[in-house]
């Protein structure tokens, strides 16, 4: 895994990565302290507000940024994302009011939202080899799960020696760094889409029509929103678990969550050599059965040597879902349709974290922990059996189609699909003109785009 580091770029790309996770892993610390500096004891009302926005500026934000990304500089763009999510920060030590919070999280997560997929989506180029690909979102996965366990302890360490608004400050200087090291990576040019005319609705709606007709993606989908639910466990009620019903300490709680971030490492480091043999899909779809076991065995926790194996095992099986996915997003689009699809993907994938979130919160005070466990396993099995309905089987990616014979105008090149005679009024290459296409079956690498708006029927 740790080979794939030798490509300079992905090695600066995967730097700016961690020291960004670090800057946000310092700043959630920071900003449950400044919260109960505000509030007092209406602190958790003001973090679910803000985990809240940020939700909602992951699944409102993303998709117009995908429409847009691929117009700008990957450089640049990325760059002042950064900036920008660093300025945001460093005001944070400023604010004396609630509302200042919220206005701040929103702006920091709405930058995030357009960081994130932004940034995913230039992995795939870097590296076209799939298998060092796999090795990539192995070690991404790996730099997640370590940063959960790290930021707090470094955290700690920081505040023996300063108060907690000097985090902001290094959390702006994490992404300081991150700026830095994407500015000294050769990052390859996006390819533009022919069209750059289209209108602000076509590009808004391309990343989810392709996603939704996409059935690996739309299976992928389901997967997510069992690991949310799952998920939403461990990151929601790991503390009524803990010091609720067992009643163990603070660091007691820290080691349920480092087994958790242990389990997904395993994952991390083993499942490059997996993919090798077993295909992404029955991989993928083992985790299901894994998540739903390991909320049937939490609901009969009874103390902390019975909870930390079933931790361990719910890290494991959100992992074996999540660190493949990379590859289903990268396989199922066109370069240039990368930004738009992988930011589909990073909305509605948390949207369902914005529906187990509170849900997990507001059943485990209703019902009680162990009913809130089976509801959610429940909500894994629904997630299971979704992912099975739309992606049955693997398709492969060269694909038998059909094209019936058809006349249409649309900005294009000359090139395989577009051999066609001129008259002099078309102008310069790329261009749009009516032309007609003959009828063709043939096999080639099959992902949705405007020549293929629909998935084949008949395979």
């Amino acid at each position: 895994m740790f080979s794939i580091l030798g490509n300079a770029t992905f090695r600066h790309l995967f730097g700016a990565q961690v020291f960004s996770l670090m800057g946000s892993g310092l700043a959630t610390v920071a900003l449950a302290l400044l919260a109960f500096d505000l509030a007092g004891d209406r602190a958790g009302t003001v973090l679910g507000t803000a985990f809240a926005l940020k939700m909602v500026a992951y699944v409102g934000i993303s998709p117009v940024v995908g429409a847009y990304a691929a117009r700008f500089p990957r450089r640049g763009f990325l760059v002042g994302l950064d900036l920008c999510r660093a300025a945001m920060v460093c005001l944070l030590p400023f604010v004396d009011a609630i509302w200042q919070v919220y206005v701040l999280v929103f702006l920091f997560q709405s930058f995030s939202a357009a960081f994130t997929p932004t940034f995913q989506a230039t992995i795939p180029d870097v590296l076209p080899d799939e298998e060092e690909y796999t090795r990539a979102l192995s070690l991404s996965r790996l730099a997640y799960d370590l940063e959960s366990v790290l930021s707090p302890v470094f955290a700690g360490l920081l505040l023996s020696v300063v108060s907690f608004h000097w985090l902001f400050a290094g959390t702006g200087v994490g992404f300081l760094i991150s700026a830095l090291l994407v500015v000294t990576a050769a990052l390859p040019a996006a390819k533009k889409a022919l069209d750059q005319q289209d209108t602000l609705r076509k590009r808004l709606g391309k990343g989810f029509r392709i996603y939704m007709k996409t059935p690996r993606l739309k299976g992928l989908l389901g997967m997510s929103f069992a690991v949310s639910a799952a998920g939403s466990i461990v990151l929601v009620n790991t503390v009524v678990l803990v010091q609720g019903q067992l009643g163990a300490d603070q660091t007691i709680l820290t080691l349920f969550m480092g087994v958790y971030g242990a389990g997904s490492m395993v994952v991390a480091f083993t499942i490059p050599r997996l993919l090798r043999t077993v295909h992404d899909r029955k991989v993928m779809l083992a985790g299901i059965p894994m998540l739903i076991v390991g909320l049937l065995l939490a609901t009969e926790i009874d103390s902390v040597v019975t909870g930390l194996p079933v931790w361990f095992l719910l890290g494991v099986a959100g992992s074996v879902i999540l660190t493949p996915s990379g590859r289903l997003l990268a396989r199922s689009a066109h370069p240039e349709d990368r930004p738009a699809i992988y930011a589909a993907h990073f909305a509605l994938s948390h949207a369902g974290w914005l529906i187990t979130y509170p849900l997990a919160g507001w059943a485990g005070v209703t019902f009680g922990l162990q009913e809130t466990m089976l509801i959610m396993a429940a909500l894994v099995l629904v997630g299971g059996v979704a992912a099975l309905w739309f992606w049955p089987r693997e398709f492969g990616r060269e694909l038998e189609h059909e094209h019936p014979a058809h006349h249409h105008g649309h900005m294009h090149v000359h090139d395989e699909h577009h051999d066609h005679k001129h008259e002099g009024w078309e102008g310069p290459e790329p261009h749009v003109h009516p032309h007609h296409h003959e009828a063709v079956r043939h096999v080639h690498d099959f992902v949705i785009d405007d020549h293929h708006p629909a998935w084949p029927t008949r395979l």
